[in-house]
């Protein structure tokens, strides 16, 4: 008993022992000195700049609900059915050819109350029947009225009782890059669809795709459906036709391709009053030979320019058309797409550091055809097919220069297209063909090829 109250007691002398040491040793060193308490600050992790200046200025965020309502009613879903025949199987072997019925799709735009409709080329090419869609579900049947398929346009018309909403046109030149557009259209059969992006470049020349050489690239969303419907700036007027996408896939990756509407306005109008495309040139060869200049320097002048007359030399370098800029070809033959033969461009070109303004009558395109079988250079006259060069001679002694084919194994010669088709067609058959002309002095000739 006495030993545990001996260590009893030793355990309760330690304990006060070490209870002094702590309070002698840590709570003397305690920091009395007084601060200001700092609270604690929650910020948010949008950036913005520092106002320094109060400022007027506000910025609302783009809103595009006016230009959709605007357009998403002018623009129409066009079907496009195809009918051929043909034997793909064995059975259409032994049961002879069958019809087959191919259908595809794509969009148009209104663009007169009185129903006209522009769509591309490739979207109604080869149609035995095409079909319009509204956006109000009303369907009709539409009427070709002409094609460009160098610059793929063509207009279409219906028949409707009542007045149709329609998009106007607006001037392609003066749209900027960086300014917002909006594409509407039909991708993959879904009706009446609207994106958003804006202009990414202008005058961009796509090798291989179509001869325009002055597409507007955006980057909103176009897929397939979409070729032939609207490009609109954000108070809903036309700028371009979606037509065409760059992908690996055949699905849209990021920028899409417009025929400009000054080009697509300039080939409608032509087909009603002409019933064709009527092509406007300067009349010289570009000097393509320096790739690190700014603007077209003009090569060769070709028979019939006004240009040289006119003031304007061998070696110039075009840098502005009507003022606007010119950098490259494209964006020469992109201007001159919306012009017509007759008309005056002012044209300001760079003559050694002197810059230089003159106005130039523009000329028409003449089409050449050319007949690899025989080498003859052909234009259409209202005669036949006139022959402007050769350059094979060895099936004849004559000069043909000047020459106009009349008929080709009888059969009658209305244009140089249908010339050189009938021409090569029968020589790689190794028929002997019979060319009926006329002479320059209009003296009916018979030559045998």
């Amino acid at each position: 008993m006495k030993k545990f109250l001996s260590f009893l007691s030793i355990a309760i002398l330690g304990g006060i022992v070490s209870l002094f040491g702590y309070i002698t040793l840590f709570e003397s060193s305690v920091v009395i000195e007084k601060s200001n308490d700092i609270p604690m600050q929650t910020f948010q992790t949008n950036f913005k700049e520092a106002n320094f200046e109060s400022t007027t200025a506000t910025y609302a965020p783009t809103n595009f609900k006016v230009a959709a309502e605007k357009t998403v009613h002018a623009v129409v879903h066009v079907k496009n059915t195809a009918v051929s025949s043909g034997i793909n199987s064995i059975t259409d072997l032994f049961n002879g050819r069958r019809r087959y019925q191919q259908v595809g799709t794509g969009s148009g735009v209104i663009i007169s109350s009185d129903g006209y409709i522009v769509t591309n080329n490739h979207v109604i090419d080869g149609a035995t029947d095409l079909e319009i869609t509204l956006n109000n579900r009303k369907k009709y049947k539409a009427e070709l009225i002409g094609t460009d398929e160098k610059n793929d346009i063509a207009l279409l018309k219906i028949e409707a009782n009542e007045e149709l909403p329609y998009i106007p046109f607006s001037n392609s030149d003066t749209i900027n890059i960086g300014e917002w557009v909006l594409a509407v259209g039909n991708p993959y059969n879904l009706t009446s669809t609207v994106t958003a992006g804006i202009v990414s470049a202008k005058g961009r020349d796509l090798q291989g795709n179509s001869a325009t050489d002055s597409f507007i690239q955006t980057d909103a969303a176009v897929n397939p459906g979409n070729s032939g419907g609207a490009l609109v700036n954000t108070r809903g007027e036309l700028v371009g036709i979606n037509t065409a996408i760059t992908s690996k896939t055949g699905s849209y990756i990021g920028y899409s391709f417009a025929v400009p509407s000054n080009i697509a306005k300039k080939i409608i109008d032509d087909i009603l009053e002409y019933g064709k495309v009527q092509e406007a040139i300067i009349g010289f060869l570009p000097d393509l030979s320096e790739d690190d200049i700014e603007g077209v320097r003009i090569g060769e002048f070709s028979t019939g320019s006004n240009a040289k007359k006119s003031g304007l030399n061998k070696g110039d370098i075009i840098i502005k058309i009507d003022d606007v800029k010119i950098s490259k070809f494209s964006e020469l033959t992109g201007q001159l797409s919306a012009k017509r033969p007759g008309e005056f461009v002012k044209v300001t070109v760079d003559r050694e550091g002197t810059i230089i303004t003159k106005n130039i009558k523009l000329i028409k395109r003449v089409e050449r055809f050319i007949s690899r079988a025989y080498r003859l250079e052909l234009i259409d006259t209202p005669e036949g097919a006139k022959i402007i060069s050769e350059g094979l001679k060895s099936n004849y002694d004559a000069d043909l220069v000047g020459f106009i084919i009349t008929k080709i194994n009888d059969q009658k010669i209305t244009s140089a297209s249908q010339a050189v088709q009938l021409l090569d067609g029968l020589s790689r058959n190794g028929y002997r063909v019979k060319v009926e002309m006329l002479d320059p002095n209009r003296k009916e000739v018979i030559y045998f090829f």
